[in-house]
């Protein structure tokens, strides 16, 4: 007999679309959306899925900052899920990819600054903190000043300095609503102009930028030899859900990741492919797109909970705490649902078993 309660089983019958929402970046959820298999896996259960990204309704792109949406799955920069999670969001930590997206340090040509220990006594570009409609996102949602003082503080570290060693210059970080407006983030303007003399980036858009300002990347933070001289925003990246989605929808769940891990297996033996979409989900060049995206990225795209990946998260959820980007801070481990992956894993390896097993 079920123990399943009416009112569950209502709420199962209730959903008629998964929602999605994820970063300019590559993700194995953007590559299973693109290639239709997303959406080939749930019609015939007449439940769509929906990206906030291509939704044309900006009354839902909140959601990808708040999570307030229990049909959500959520693949993007951890800023927005941890400070989300630290206002009492109530979701679950799910899966974390790593992937190096071009972390650079921008400089002007003659600048002489090639190696991180010159950054001593250099005046770094600091974006302000954005100005926000609900006053409680406002520190967790101003990521360009998130990244860029972590970017820093990474670099620094490498080299055995600390912020004492550097000058700081705010810089603005509003959008100005034109296409280039990484440019605003970033401060490229600034830095071209001569008015600091180095500005953390991330991403191919930001390459692009450069060439547009004639500054060059000076030091390139996805050489640093070890992963904690990396972690940011985006390093390690989380997928997020609502808990209602667990409890609720737990198969629904499941086989979205398995549509997720088999674009990830895809990906790795189709590298030209995954450039050609990343231009399309990352509004990078082609030759963007390959310089910022290198070096394998296309074999590691699996998002897991191994605890090399959960430590390297604690430090990124430690430093914005510290550094006043949480309003609390909170159990990590509390957090991780490592149940829907598992799940997602072992029937993709069951069909694969009972495959091989057909063509003996």
């Amino acid at each position: 007999m079920s123990n399943v309660t009416p009112l569950r089983v209502a709420r199962r019958q209730a959903l008629d679309a998964i929602w999605f929402t994820r970063c300019p970046v590559p993700t194995a959820t953007g590559l299973a959306y693109q290639l239709g298999w997303l959406s080939a896996e749930f019609a015939p259960d007449g439940v769509s899925v929906e990206t906030l990204q291509e939704s044309g309704r900006p009354e839902l792109r909140r959601h990808h900052y708040d999570h307030d949406l229990p049909s959500l799955i959520r693949e993007g920069g951890n800023m927005l899920s941890l400070g989300a999670r630290a206002q009492g969001a109530p979701t679950k930590l799910i899966g974390l990819t790593w992937i190096d997206e071009s972390q650079s340090i921008l400089v002007r040509p003659d600048s002489g600054i090639f190696e991180p220990r010159a950054l001593a006594g250099k005046r770094l570009a600091l974006p302000s903190y954005i100005e926000h409609p609900i006053p409680e996102h406002l520190r967790g949602s101003s990521i360009a000043r998130g990244m860029s003082l972590h970017g820093y503080k990474n670099v620094l570290a490498y080299a055995g300095l600390s912020f004492d060693d550097v000058d700081f210059v705010e810089t603005s970080a509003k959008r100005s609503g034109r296409e280039d407006g990484v440019d605003d983030i970033w401060a490229l303007g600034a830095l071209a102009a001569g008015e600091v003399d180095a500005v953390y980036v991330k991403g191919a858009r930001a390459l692009d930028a450069a060439r547009h300002h004639g500054v060059v990347v000076g030091i390139d933070l996805d050489e640093l030899p070890e992963k904690r001289f990396r972690v940011n925003n985006g390093t390690p990246r989380p997928i997020t859900v609502h808990q209602s989605l667990i409890d609720d929808h737990f198969d629904l769940l499941v086989r979205f990741l398995e549509q997720t891990l088999r674009a990830a297996d895809w990906a790795r033996d189709n590298l030209d492919a995954v450039r050609k979409v990343l231009q399309s989900e990352t509004r990078g060049s082609a030759d963007a797109v390959a310089t910022a995206y290198r070096d394998g990225f296309h074999r590691a795209l699996h998002p897991n909970l191994e605890p090399e990946r959960l430590a390297l998260f604690e430090r990124q959820k430690t430093f914005l705490w510290l550094h006043g980007f949480l309003d609390h801070d909170f159990d990590l481990a509390a957090w991780v649902d490592p149940r829907p992956l598992v799940e997602a894993r072992a029937r993709i390896d069951d069909k694969e078993a009972r495959a091989s097993a057909s063509r003996a």
